[in-house]
C-alpha cells in the first residue's frame, strides 16, 4: 500500500470505536424502551440505503456489486448477522453495556477456534492456549457457581458466537466474491429480512425517542464510513488492536450514562479475553506475512453493525 497513513488509521480507528460506542448506548437506551426487532428494524433500513448508496457510487454499480455466484452463502451471511444484532442489542437491556463488551470480545478467539474445522486452517498449540487463556477470562466474567447462575448472562456469548460464524462465512464468501458484493448483500438481506419480521413490532415513538433513532441510524453509517476510510489508508495489522477500545468506550457510556458498575470479576476476566485476542492477533498476522496473505475483510470486523 504506497499512501499508507498509520496515524491517520489509528485515529481513524479510535474515532470508528467511539462512534460504534454510541451506537450501542442509543441502542441499550432505545430497545428498553421499544421492541428490540423494531429498533434493528429501523436501524437495517439506514444501513441498507447507506450500502446501496455506496454501491452505486463504485465503478459498475449496483448491478456489479450485487453479482455474486453464491447467494445462499451471502443471504445465510445477512441473516446471521441481523439476528447476531437482535441478540446483541437485547443483551444491552438485560446485562447492560460493560458486561456484554465483555463477554462478546472473545469473538475473535471463537473465530481462531473455529478457523480450523470450518475453513481448514491450521491452529497452532500457542493460539490453541490463547484460546483457552481467554475462555478462562469469559468464565470469570460469568462467574458461574458463585451465585444462582443467569441463564441470561450467555446472551452476549451466543451472539459472539453469532458474529464469529459470520466472520468465517464472510471469510468463505471472500474466496470468490468481493467486498463490496458481500457488503451489499449484507446490508440488503438483513434490512429485508428485520423488515418482515419487525413490522408486526411496530409501536409509536415520543418525539425524542424519534430524535435519537435518526441519530443511532447516523451513527452507523457514519460508524462504517470510518471504517472503510480507516482501511483505506492504514494496514489492518497496524489498526486491528485498536478495536478493543470499543469495549473501553462502551464501558465507559454505561459507567457515566446508564449507571452501571464495574465489578472486579468483569475487569479481570476483560483483562484476559483483550489480552489472549491481541496475541491471537498478533500470532495470525506472523502465519499471514509467512504466507503473503493480506487480513481478509472478515479480520477486520470490530463488531456489531
Amino acid at each position: 500500500m504506497s499512501d499508507t497513513n498509520t496515524r491517520l488509521g489509528i485515529l481513524l480507528m479510535i474515532a470508528t470505536t467511539f462512534v460504534f460506542a454510541m451506537q450501542d448506548g442509543l441502542s441499550r437506551h432505545l430497545a428498553g424502551e421499544y421492541n428490540v426487532m423494531m429498533v434493528v428494524m429501523i436501524r437495517y433500513w439506514f444501513f441498507a440505503a447507506f450500502v446501496i448508496a455506496v454501491a452505486g457510487r463504485k465503478a459498475g454499480g449496483i448491478r456489479q456489486a450485487a453479482a455474486t455466484s453464491q447467494l445462499p452463502l451471502q443471504v445465510l451471511r445477512g441473516l446471521l448477522l441481523a439476528g447476531e444484532i437482535c441478540v446483541m442489542v437485547l443483551a444491552f437491556v438485560l446485562l447492560g453495556l460493560i458486561e456484554s463488551h465483555a463477554v462478546f470480545t472473545s469473538y475473535p478467539l471463537l473465530v481462531a477456534a473455529l478457523s480450523g474445522p470450518i475453513l481448514g486452517e491450521k491452529v497452532g498449540w500457542r493460539r490453541w492456549a490463547a484460546i483457552a487463556v481467554g475462555f478462562v477470562g469469559v468464565l470469570i466474567i460469568l462467574n458461574p457457581g458463585y451465585t444462582v447462575f443467569a441463564v441470561t448472562a450467555l446472551v452476549p456469548l451466543a451472539s459472539a458466537m453469532m458474529f464469529a460464524l459470520y466472520g468465517l462465512l464472510t471469510r468463505y464468501a471472500a474466496r470468490r466474491d468481493s467486498t463490496a458484493t458481500s457488503f451489499f448483500w449484507t446490508g440488503v438481506v438483513g434490512a429485508v429480512a428485520m423488515t418482515l419480521a419487525g413490522i408486526w413490532f411496530w409501536e409509536p415513538m415520543t418525539t425524542a425517542d424519534y430524535g435519537l433513532m435518526g441519530v443511532l441510524c447516523v451513527t452507523g453509517a457514519l460508524g462504517h464510513w470510518l471504517l472503510i476510510r480507516c482501511y483505506e489508508v492504514a494496514e489492518a495489522s497496524a489498526v486491528q488492536p485498536f478495536a478493543y477500545l470499543q469495549l473501553v468506550f462502551a464501558s465507559a457510556i454505561g459507567l457515566i450514562v446508564f449507571h452501571e458498575t464495574l465489578k472486579a470479576n468483569v475487569a479481570i476476566g476483560a483483562a484476559l479475553v483483550v489480552s489472549a485476542g491481541m496475541f491471537t492477533l498478533w500470532r495470525e498476522q506472523r502465519a499471514a506475512r509467512r504466507s503473503y496473505r493480506p487480513l481478509s475483510s472478515s479480520d477486520r470486523r470490530i463488531g456489531p453493525v
